[in-house]
């Protein structure tokens, strides 16, 4: 959900662009895997989740860097296919921004890295959604416009929990899997259609 992606449904109608679908397909494949395993060891090593140990704080970095590595990949993917990047540069400025602010935040508390986490979640998810509905006439822009707008709103939730007395980290666990789930769904779509249906 805090990734823009881009999509290969404008060319994967010829033969020479089946390859960069199947490259969008294993990283959306590796987005979902890293996702589950990332929300996973969250749970398990944070303890109650309201206290921050020094794994946490890797894992909370960690995030946004995979999420940097990802944008790379899809450039790299993108540029000679001349799809659009402006909105790969913006994510992986707004990740790498992030990381910095979540090393940051570490040594503050939780409430500080909700609000990190959720102001990121905010900004990324409104530029996947703006770009989601520029694009919903090239076809498999349902997922990312959705994933777009539920970080936008999950965003906002995590600042608002920041300021509770019963701030914690499991939400953060919860919207990484979800977000997952999209880049899976994604995945199995472009399996099936060849990155070329409508929706």
């Amino acid at each position: 959900m805090d990734t823009l992606t881009e999509s290969a449904a404008a060319t994967a109608s010829t033969p020479a662009a089946a390859s960069p679908a199947a490259a969008l397909r294993k990283l959306y494949f590796l987005r979902f895997a890293f996702a589950a395993a990332w929300a996973a060891l969250l749970l398990t090593t944070a303890g109650t989740l309201t206290t921050l140990t020094t794994l946490t704080a890797v894992l909370l970095v960690a995030y946004p860097l995979f999420d940097v590595g990802c944008a790379v990949a899809d450039l790299r993917s993108a540029r000679p296919e001349g799809r659009p990047v402006c909105g790969l540069y913006v994510n992986a400025a707004l990740s790498t921004l992030t990381a910095a602010g979540l090393a940051v935040a570490a040594t503050s508390g939780i409430p500080a890295v909700l609000r990190v986490w959720g102001a990121w979640a905010i900004t990324a998810g409104l530029v996947q959604l703006a770009v989601g509905v520029a694009r919903r006439g090239l076809g498999g822009q349902w997922a990312m416009i959705a994933s777009g707008g539920i970080s936008t709103l999950a965003g906002a939730s995590f600042v608002a929990r920041a300021g509770g007395a019963d701030a914690s980290l499991s939400a953060l666990a919860g919207y990484a899997f979800l977000g997952g789930v999209f880049f899976l769904v994604s995945a199995l779509r472009l399996g099936r259609t060849g990155g070329a249906a409508k929706g």
